[in-house]
């Protein structure tokens, strides 16, 4: 009947203790003889209590007391039942602080449950994404105990480990990954770490594999543990080595070219001059006179290859539409850091809509890394330090599109001697714009040297690709998801090839 009386909204529990209050204090005051009826009144202070605060109770407790005075036939007598009032008063407070105190507690503890139902709630989703997102991950994901005892581990764990589903709990990490091994336990004498390592990694069949590694230590109560994300980068690290090799054997079949060259120019002067020789009578039966010659005429076969169907050969047959914005963001993730680092301000100025170039991603990518470190070195020694790259259209229809990089170093000595194989002045060989200018022309491109008041500017120009859209106006108009979409699809960025040296 009590929990009857306590519900509902704070008014209508009121409205309940005002009447039993008035009922009680009526009934007291109709009923004759020595009866006393005060202690009813505790009733209606247990539903006050649950409704109101301290003081609003007290004064509720203070007119219970003045109630049971009031209607009690028994004489009040001064100072005599002022002790009994306290008593009663103090009876009815703690009865309603009782209830109010209880209450209260009741409110905290349902408000306390309430919330680790959502923790719990919360945590039980945070766990099923986090499981769903290690599950689904193409990424090898595990954890290990100190001793190297996998713990829990996902499916492209089983499938990158040739381990079958299931298997590969209480299996040992560095039976696949010794490298782990060098890894510190994180106990009072090491911190945790938080790190990447590239080392070899070894399948249950046998197969070794090239592994890029993220991984943490960490403590929990049970002890130290390991947390891994492993990778095969195998398939990365062919495809870069095979364009390390073609890059090589292009520039090593220019190179011969030109080599070649220089030794046909030679051999063509030996030969006129002994020509002239042949003419003196003293050496016309002289065997060593002949011999000679034909030294001279199996060099000039040697020396007879072509420069051009070399520089072709090398370049042209691996030219394709390249998305010359992006290859110009991957040179930027490149070359920004070190420029940062030698106090070498870059500025880009990219025309949006270029069409796609014609050309070989990585010795265009090339060529770009031999201008720009020509022009930071150039500027090593200058106060002022800045370095301009812009590419826009270099004609209306957009069939071309030009590259200038801009510096403020100390510009070009000599303009007319760049481009010429073998330069005594050059840093190295001599062989840089000479490399970079035949890569341009092997894929209908070009390279050229502007003069530039305090500098030196370079301008590459392209040809954009068959097939591609050249309307100017059209390429300005392309939506820019097609844009991102191209870019999603350039390749990854390069490892920085070895710069060539400014001729």
């Amino acid at each position: 009947m009590l929990s009857f009386l306590i519900r509902g909204t704070p008014r209508a529990v009121l409205l309940r203790a005002s009447v039993m209050t008035a009922a009680i204090a009526v009934t007291d005051w109709r009923i004759e003889g020595n009866i006393p009826l005060g202690f009813l009144y505790l009733f209606p202070m247990l539903l006050v209590g649950s409704v109101l605060n301290r003081w609003q109770i007290a004064l509720w407790a203070g007119l219970c007391t003045v109630l049971t005075e009031l209607f009690d036939d028994f004489a009040w007598v001064f100072p005599r039942d002022v002790p009994r009032d306290i008593l009663v008063f103090a009876a009815f407070f703690c009865m309603g602080l009782f209830v109010f105190e209880v209450n209260r507690s009741r409110q905290q503890a349902m408000q306390h449950l309430d919330e680790i139902e959502q923790e719990a709630k919360a945590r039980a989703d945070a766990e099923e994404q986090l499981k769903i997102l290690v599950e689904s991950s193409p990424a090898a994901v595990f954890t290990a105990r100190s001793d190297g005892r996998i713990l829990i581990a996902n499916e492209a764990a089983h499938r990158l480990f040739a381990v079958e589903k299931g298997h590969f709990p209480g299996k040992s990490i560095y039976d696949f990954l010794p490298s782990l091994l060098n890894v510190p336990s994180p106990d009072e004498s090491h911190s945790p770490l938080r790190t990447a390592m590239q080392c070899r990694g070894q399948r249950t069949n046998g197969e070794v594999f090239l592994a890029d590694v993220w991984f943490s230590t960490y403590r929990t109560s049970a002890g130290p543990r390991l947390a891994a994300m492993v990778v095969d980068t195998s398939e990365d690290l062919r495809s870069r080595e095979e364009v390390s090799l073609n890059q090589l054997l292009a520039g090593s079949r220019i190179l011969v070219g030109a080599v070649s060259h220089e030794i046909r120019n030679v051999c063509g002067a030996i030969a006129m001059a002994h020509a002239n020789l042949s003419r003196n009578e003293k050496l016309a039966g002289s065997k060593d006179f002949e011999a000679l010659g034909n030294l001279i005429l199996a060099l000039e076969k040697i020396a007879g290859m072509e420069l051009r169907n070399a520089s072709n050969q090398a370049s042209g047959n691996q030219a394709t539409g390249v998305d010359l914005a992006s290859l110009l963001e991957e040179l930027r993730i490149v070359i920004e850091s070190a420029m940062a680092e030698q106090g070498i301000h870059i500025a880009w100025e990219i025309e949006p809509g270029l069409p796609p170039v014609w050309a070989d991603r990585q010795s265009l990518m090339q060529v770009f890394l031999n201008l720009t470190r020509n022009s930071e070195r150039a500027m090593i020694d200058g106060a002022r330090r800045e370095l301009s790259i812009a590419a826009h259209a270099a004609d209306g229809n957009g069939r071309r599109v030009a590259v200038r990089i801009r510096d403020t170093g100390c510009g070009v000595a000599h303009p007319d001697r760049l481009f010429r194989p073998f330069q005594q002045q050059a840093h190295a060989t001599g062989l840089g714009l000479y490399l970079s200018r035949a890569f341009m022309r092997s894929f209908r491109g070009d390279l050229r040297y502007e003069p530039e008041h305090g500098g030196s500017s370079f301008v590459v120009e392209l040809t954009a690709a068959p097939g591609a859209e050249h309307d100017k106006d059209n390429l300005l108009n392309k939506d820019e998801a097609d844009q991102n979409s191209a870019r999603g699809r350039s390749q990854s960025v390069p490892r920085e090839p070895e710069p060539i040296t400014r001729s």
